[in-house]
């Protein structure tokens, strides 16, 4: 097929014939392109269709990401305020191991030591240093961590154990347990 048309092959058309083919010719040549243009048409609408659905996903993927993303925050917030929580917990707990450190060292300065243990089972102060002990432990949740943190501290089986000692520890423990 050609492709235009050519006039001067019209003018010269010597039938009827002739002019009815490139007649025939010419009205095929406007339903091609009539197709095509449908055609482009139709992958315009399609490409418009894509971008908008494109583009709300991507706003959907936005929208997901700064939720995340705030969530994330909230958690490390979250996260530095128990931390926060836990290291004054160690450090109070701390200072009570340094007092009661100091107190012991002190008494075995003094040399009173020995008597003061005897004086301790006489006179149930193991009791009272117990009760200093769990002194700052307020509700059943630090009362039972504070537990925990004396456990490994004074068990007899550490370092610096001591089985009498843990005996008040216990026994004030259960006391405050059932308060």
């Amino acid at each position: 097929m050609e492709k235009g048309i050519n006039w001067e092959a019209v003018d010269k058309a010597k039938s009827e014939d002739e002019l009815r083919g490139m007649k025939l010719w010419l009205f095929q040549e406007n339903i091609r392109l009539q197709n095509e243009r449908n055609e482009l048409e139709d992958l315009q609408d399609k490409l418009l269709e894509e971008r908008t659905r494109f583009r709300d996903e991507m706003d959907a993927a936005s929208r997901h990401i700064a939720m995340e993303q705030k969530r994330l925050r909230e958690e490390n917030l979250f996260f530095d305020k128990k931390l926060a929580i836990l290291q004054d917990g160690f450090r109070k707990l701390d200072e009570d191991r340094q007092r009661f450190e100091q107190e012991k060292r002190r008494l075995e300065q003094s040399g009173r030591y020995q008597r003061q243990r005897e004086d301790v089972e006489m006179l149930g102060q193991g009791d009272s240093i117990a009760h200093v002990l769990f002194r700052s432990a307020g509700n059943p949740l630090t009362l039972r961590k504070r537990y925990r943190d004396l456990l490994k501290i004074f068990h007899p089986d550490n370092f610096c154990g001591d089985a009498e000692l843990m005996q008040y520890i216990n026994r004030e423990f259960q006391r405050r347990r059932e308060e």
